[in-house]
């Protein structure tokens, strides 16, 4: 799924770990940068190159913490919302394709495997 989810962030112009972080910024909304880098399992250089690369092509904004002016606070925008949700759309239908074989039981009982495989990670999906 790494490799099909990454095809279809592609043809949208981002790459998986942009993915990653717009998906991350969707389901997590609120968190600081430290916590994003955190998240994703990213170092907070690497991250603030996402970040900065996102926010130039309009997909996401960073705004100062209201209780901290020193904590940036990343969103998502509009623009980026749909982007994220259709490359995720077509992952899901990938994946979804990928599984049909398989009983309802079989896919939770794999996913239940990969997830102990995973571990606590804050973000499951993130692999980066």
């Amino acid at each position: 799924m790494h490799v099909v989810t990454s095809e279809h962030a592609e043809k949208h112009g981002l790459s998986l770990r942009d993915h990653i972080v717009l998906s991350a910024l969707d389901k997590w909304p609120g968190l600081s940068q430290v916590e994003l880098a955190r998240a994703v399992g990213l170092d907070k250089t690497t991250l603030m190159s996402q970040l900065d690369r996102l926010e130039h092509q309009g997909l996401v904004v960073r705004r100062a913490n209201a209780t901290d002016r020193r904590a940036r606070m990343p969103e998502i925008t509009r623009a980026g919302d749909r982007l994220r949700a259709r490359v995720a759309e077509a992952s899901a239908a990938a994946e979804a394709e990928a599984l049909s074989d398989f009983t309802a039981a079989e896919v939770a009982l794999l996913r239940r495997m990969l997830f102990e495989l995973i571990g606590d990670h804050l973000d499951p999906g993130s692999c980066l």
